[in-house]
């Protein structure tokens, strides 16, 4: 089922993505190496309580902690712990709010430090691909424009797309339909209709695109051992365009 939501809904998701996105930016002032990914959890779960909302992810289906911190080649859902953010990385922050009943979703990769050529490039063709694919996004759009803008941008600079993970709904749940590909052909899919939310998160790979997960059934990995970056908006279908609704102001 499609939940196209009501102004009422719109405007309490607008609100918990503005905060997950303020989230993004306080972690972007007091991320820094030697930082283990357990700290930086704390963090945000402080930041995000002391404002009136849950972090989403503590405890969903038995996850651990208050974000998803995943380094370099660790693709998405890295569980924090003592692992120690160094100078060069490349970090994911994933962060999803709960503000009065509804759902905040949002991602970004942080450079740290002294980070080499190839993987700023990538970081960088990853957010640019998130931004292309928001672009197609319009009442009477197809789910499959999102996808082509997606691959087709990463794949002309010799990157691959994570098949295992998708987009999806957000609302009154963590996870709603409908599931959104980061890759696919151009006109094919469901119609978008105004009133509609969902996250648009590529998961792009330096190498490829396979991934594995590993023993704590959580933590997913590139195949071949290669850098992966992620970023991640919520949006809103409204008539000729979308709406970003985590972002800051």
């Amino acid at each position: 089922m499609i939940f196209i939501k009501n102004t009422s809904e719109i405007e309490k998701i607008r609100r918990s993505g503005h905060l997950a996105s303020q989230t993004l930016d306080y972690v972007g002032t007091v991320i820094k190496p030697g930082m283990t990914t357990k700290k930086l959890d704390k963090l945000i779960n402080q930041y995000i309580t002391s404002h009136g909302a849950v972090p989403a992810t503590l405890g969903y289906k038995g996850f651990p902690a208050s974000s998803c911190i995943s380094i370099n080649n660790i693709v998405v859902h890295g569980i924090p712990g003592q692992q120690t953010i160094q100078d060069g990385d490349i970090v994911k922050v994933d962060v999803t709010t709960i503000l009065d009943g509804f759902f905040g979703d949002t991602c970004r990769t942080y450079k740290i430090g002294n980070v080499p050529p190839n993987a700023a490039a990538l970081a960088d063709a990853t957010y640019e691909s998130m931004m292309l694919a928001i672009a197609t996004v319009h009442n009477g759009s197809c789910l499959g424009d999102i996808g082509a803008a997606i691959q087709g941008h990463v794949e002309a600079k010799g990157y691959s797309v994570v098949r295992d993970f998708v987009g999806h709904g957000v609302g009154k749940e963590f996870h709603e339909s409908p599931s959104v590909p980061h890759y696919g052909r151009k006109g094919t899919g469901m119609k978008l209709r105004d009133g509609m939310i969902f996250t648009i998160e590529p998961m792009i790979n330096e190498g490829a695109w396979q991934v594995k997960v590993l023993s704590d059934g959580w933590t997913a990995v590139t195949v071949d051992g290669k850098l992966s970056a992620q970023f991640e908006h919520t949006l809103l279908v409204d008539g000729a365009g979308a709406e970003i609704l985590t972002v800051s102001s």
